[in-house]
């Protein structure tokens, strides 16, 4: 077999962690997305298909918070906003879905982040 381009890779590593992952209505999955320029992440609940909570860099709302700050800043301020969120929801508890992406820099923040504004993993 060939070697693979990285957003393959990354879509073969995430797929593995999703077969062992799946979020519950007690404890839903934290999902996150990191594209080049942007970090995105919904608290989503699998069996019923619904997405609960979401935050992203792209939000008009946190745009003034976010200028001046680098993506790691920004994605722990963006894991702050979703744990709001997902508590304003009644979710306390959740899973992490890193998405195939190493657990390291705005991942790892983002984690961080959502710690710190109450999530429990």
């Amino acid at each position: 077999m060939g070697r693979l381009i990285p957003r393959q890779a990354r879509l073969r590593r995430h797929l593995r962690v999703r077969k062992k992952v799946q979020g519950v209505p007690v404890r839903p999955r934290l999902c996150v997305f990191r594209s080049l320029n942007h970090i995105y992440a919904q608290v989503i609940d699998d069996r019923a298909g619904r997405t609960l909570a979401t935050a992203s860099t792209l939000e008009a709302g946190l745009r003034g918070e976010l200028e001046g700050k680098n993506k790691t800043e920004q994605a722990r301020l963006v894991g702050k906003v979703v744990a709001q969120r997902a508590l304003e929801a009644g979710v306390g508890q959740v899973v992490f879905d890193r998405g195939g992406y190493q657990y390291h820099g705005r991942v790892k923040a983002l984690a961080e982040g959502s710690r710190e504004g109450g999530l429990k993993f």
